[in-house]
């Protein structure tokens, strides 16, 4: 069984739990993923049922795993922030969740019913430090490159690429992503294009992000100043390019190149516009 949730903090090291009736105990807001959706999303949209916050998730946790009987259970985390207003006191309590609280660590520790959340809260207190994510993606899957007759600033995504560009949409969101910055190709365009018309966040394309156009110099300014953009005003963003730009989109970030797949993203977390933690992500 595959769950995901979300250590929530505000400020003040106060750290939101929720009281669950049926099991009588209290825990982070978590539930059990929906068929083909991705762990991320799961863990924001869970917080969202189960206290009426959005929040943008931080960097990742360990996964818990235990027995439920006869079957294991892992349950993904991260460390979250909400997005906006915090208040919980107008959240109508229900059958599933009865009672939530914010409460200061310490309290927290003590309250958590179980041996294995208060481990979680001990790494998440550690990493929970506010971040910035700036989302690195490779164009989703696209016509090949031999069979393409045309200007290949124009080669589009195949039916699989589109259908992964529709499945990042609630991953791209679970990390508040609110700059959408792209290669003018249409492959990248196409790539990020459902998720600005879902969000109604701009497309910002860049010559300089493409095959045709890029140079070293060229790909460490668009990052550098994306990240000095990133670290004044607090917005996700994320930037799509192309495998041949990627290397030197990672030696501006100071960080090693992960070699993404086809339409796989990494999560790279700033806190004053260094990296401090990094994820990998593929939308199926």
């Amino acid at each position: 069984m595959l769950s995901a949730g979300v250590v929530v903090f505000r400020p003040g090291k106060r750290v939101l739990l929720v009281h669950r009736p049926k099991y009588n105990d209290w825990s982070f807001p978590k539930g059990k993923l929906d068929r083909g959706e991705h762990a991320a999303a799961a863990a924001v949209r869970e917080v969202a049922e189960e206290t009426g916050l959005h929040v943008r998730l931080g960097p990742p946790l360990g996964s818990q795993r235990y027995s439920l009987g006869a079957r294991m259970k892992t349950v993904s985390y991260w460390t979250g922030r909400p997005v906006g207003d915090h208040d919980v006191s107008g959240y109508l309590v229900n059958a599933e969740i009865d009672d939530l609280e914010w409460l200061e660590a310490s309290e927290a520790a003590e309250r958590l019913s179980y041996d294995y959340d208060r481990s979680t809260l001990a790494e998440a207190l550690k990493a929970r430090r506010r971040t910035t994510p700036l989302v690195v993606l490779r164009h989703g899957p696209s016509r090949s490159r031999k069979a393409w007759r045309g200007d290949d600033r124009l080669r589009p995504l195949l039916q699989a690429g589109r259908v992964q560009a529709q499945r990042l949409v609630p991953l791209l969101a679970a990390y508040g992503v609110s700059r959408v910055v792209t290669s003018s190709s249409v492959r990248c365009l196409e790539t990020v294009t459902p998720y600005a018309d879902t969000t109604g966040w701009s497309l910002e394309p860049d010559d300089r992000l493409s095959e045709e156009d890029c140079s070293p110099k060229r790909v460490r300014r668009v990052v550098d100043d994306l990240v000095g953009d990133l670290v004044r005003d607090d917005r996700g963003a994320v930037l799509c390019t192309h495998r041949p730009v990627l290397p030197e989109v990672f030696e501006a970030l100071g960080i090693d190149d992960p070699k993404l797949a086809v339409g796989e993203m990494l999560v790279a977390h700033l806190r004053k516009g260094v990296v401090v933690a990094a994820e990998r992500h593929l939308a199926r």
